[in-house]
């Protein structure tokens, strides 16, 4: 999947042109954003980094900075910025050195600047992969299914009941938990329920797997207040993305179209 990056830019000009030119040709997605919050609030949802091209702007800008601070912090986003001296140092009255992946001064070479993108993409691929989740589902062949689709990006574990899923828990804690709503003898709410009444595991995410789509099963597995869930039927595609888009926004875009 290409790595999307907020492209932050006042205006257009000879230099900008040639960034995203060269973040094109080397697989990037620049989502161009002007400095202003209601730009940057439309444009910033599945990217995955930020770069930001400071100018005059940056002087009378602090709303759309302290903006792009909060995203970097709360939703998981690494920052880089380009400018001049004068243009770096008033960016980090509203976003902090030690926030900044990584600045670079102008004049600038384009290729210099792709190259620290990817390297920045190549990192937070190694950290994602670190990531582990927690399969839980009595269908064995789905279990397979979606521990083929997320082995090659996460740590993956796959268990078949609730039973097994609280016992691995007892000496493991993963980042995310994937579970069937509907199983035999102990059920996906009573689970969540178990491991939400342990004060060192309740705040471990939990999105629920669920073959229903009326609105009345949607209802139910809300009401117990996961983090989000989709259907099995979902695409294959779609599913890894809003995985990933999870790991990184701390967010859940919930996939299904109710009957």
């Amino acid at each position: 999947m290409a790595c999307r990056v907020l492209f932050v830019n006042r205006g257009s000009g000879f230099m900008a042109d040639a960034l995203r030119s060269s973040m094109v040709k080397e697989g990037f997605v620049p989502v161009l954003a002007e400095p202003e919050v209601k730009s940057l609030e439309e444009a910033k949802e599945e990217t995955a980094m930020i770069l930001l091209l400071a100018g005059d702007y940056v002087y009378n800008a602090a709303d759309a900075l302290v903006y792009l601070f909060d995203i970097s912090r709360d939703e998981n986003r690494p920052i880089m910025v380009i400018g001049y001296d004068d243009e770096l140092e008033a960016v980090k009255k509203y976003i902090p050195e030690s926030d900044i992946h990584k600045e670079f001064k102008r004049p600038f070479d384009p290729k210099y600047v792709v190259e620290g993108l990817k390297e920045l993409a190549l990192q937070e691929e190694e950290k994602r992969a670190q990531k582990l989740i927690l399969l839980v589902d009595d269908d064995t062949t789905f279990l397979r299914m979606l521990q083929g689709w997320l082995s090659t990006r996460y740590r993956i574990t796959a268990v078949k009941s609730g039973i097994q899923a609280i016992t691995y828990m007892a000496n493991h804690r993963p980042d995310l938990i994937l579970l069937d709503y509907d199983m035999p003898i102990t059920t996906g709410p009573q689970v969540m329920e178990m491991i939400r009444s342990e004060q060192n595991y309740r705040d471990i995410p939990i999105i629920f797997l669920t073959g229903k789509s009326d609105r009345e099963s949607i209802m139910k597995v809300m009401r117990l207040k996961p983090q989000g869930y989709f259907l099995k039927t979902m695409p294959r595609d779609e599913i890894v993305r809003s995985i990933d888009n999870y790991f990184e926004t701390h967010k859940w875009d919930d996939l299904f179209q109710m009957d």
